[in-house]
């Protein structure tokens, strides 16, 4: 199985719900990218721990098809009109869209090891 596309979602600081407020702009952007696109997706809101600042990643991938050029770029602009967004603005668009019918998939809290050598002194190295 092919792990999608990973997009991280940069929060501002200071969130009183981080944790809702990722998990709702994950899987708005993710089921209104799937009702537009009038097939199935699969996703997965995770909240990143690790030695860095927490984070949260959404990955989102097509079941069938391994290469999907256009679900990148479509899901930018879902999250593009969802960053604008204050917190009641989610929640209530959250409420319509499992009113609507979305099975939101509950955030997931993974711990992210760092890999040294990723980084860009060893790049540089050669």
């Amino acid at each position: 199985m092919h792990r999608g596309i990973e997009i991280d979602l940069h929060l501002s600081p200071g969130l009183s719900d981080e944790d809702f407020v990722a998990e709702a702009i994950g899987n708005l952007a993710a089921y209104r990218l799937q009702r537009d696109r009038g097939e199935p997706l699969v996703w997965q809101v995770l909240r990143i721990e690790g030695s860095g600042p927490r984070h949260f990643r959404l990955v989102i991938r097509h079941p069938d098809r391994l290469l999907d050029l256009g679900i990148g770029r479509e899901l930018t602009g879902q999250l593009d009109d969802l960053s604008a967004e204050t917190v009641e603005q989610l929640r209530h668009r959250f409420q319509g869209a499992v009113a609507e019918g979305l099975r939101p998939v509950p955030l997931r809290h993974l711990h992210e090891a760092v890999d040294f050598w990723q980084d860009d002194f060893w790049n540089w190295l050669g």
